[in-house]
């Protein structure tokens, strides 16, 4: 799984049918355990209502096809949790809001 942060959304209106009624978010890489902004950046495929600013969890490869939402789907990267809080060796390093 790969932690990001939603950085922006793609409009696409002409795409295949498999995607219609799909939000396609922009998600950033973070660094863990600082949580600062990584140089990766992935378009995937909005499983759970997650916003813009949100820490968020994606899957990709064949593993984006396994939700029920995109079961079947022509999806590399779907977002499948948004994240309430983070600790590592018991210390908090996130919290949402």
């Amino acid at each position: 799984m790969i932690m990001g942060k939603v950085v922006g959304t793609v409009v696409a209106t002409q795409k295949d049918r498999g995607l219609d009624g799909f939000k396609l978010q922009i998600v950033q890489s973070v660094d863990i355990p600082t949580l600062k902004a990584g140089a990766d950046a992935l378009v995937a495929v909005d499983a759970v209502g997650a916003g813009i600013g949100e820490i968020v969890l994606c899957t990709s490869g064949s593993s984006a096809r396994m939700t029920r939402t995109t079961e079947d789907r022509p999806v590399d990267a779907v977002i499948v949790a948004i994240v309430d809080s983070c600790e590592i060796e018991g210390r908090e390093i996130y919290r949402k809001g």
